[in-house]
């Protein structure tokens, strides 16, 4: 009967282990994709994307979607200046980062590069859709 005994707790303990390396490995998962959601310094407010922190986000008709770069510069970074991305930052699903001309990294989204747009002074404003029709709020 002891042996029995010590064989069910064996299978118990076994378990037990089982069971605690299934918890870990789905907080390990949760934490990942926790992780690669906050890399993106992008969010929804209604029906526009933002930045994290609130600002209304832009795409320019003269950047080719998905070539990996950006046409507005100088003068015009100055008044829609890009949404930067760290050095290390990557993408996920429809986010990527493209590698402007200067070096710097930049957001895009389906392949458009983001940009704010210097005239936004608060949450929620979007003065910039529709400048000389080819700046446009993202719909999502």
């Amino acid at each position: 009967m002891n042996e029995f005994n010590d064989e069910l707790n064996d299978e118990s303990g076994d378990m037990m282990k089982i069971s605690h390396l299934v918890a870990a490995l789905l907080t390990s998962l949760s934490l990942a994709s926790v992780a690669l959601a906050a890399d993106v310094p992008v969010k929804k407010s209604g029906d526009i994307l933002v930045s994290q922190a609130g600002m209304t986000l832009y795409t320019f008709d003269k950047d080719v979607t998905g070539n990996g770069k950006s046409v507005c510069n100088d003068a015009c970074l100055t008044l829609w200046p890009a949404l930067t991305a760290a050095a290390g930052a990557t993408g996920s699903g429809d986010y990527t980062v493209i590698t402007r001309d200067d070096g710097s990294k930049q957001w895009a989204y389906k392949g458009k590069p983001l940009y704010m747009f210097a005239k936004d002074k608060q949450e929620g404003d979007r003065t910039g859709d529709n400048v000389k029709e080819i700046w446009h709020v993202i719909k999502n």
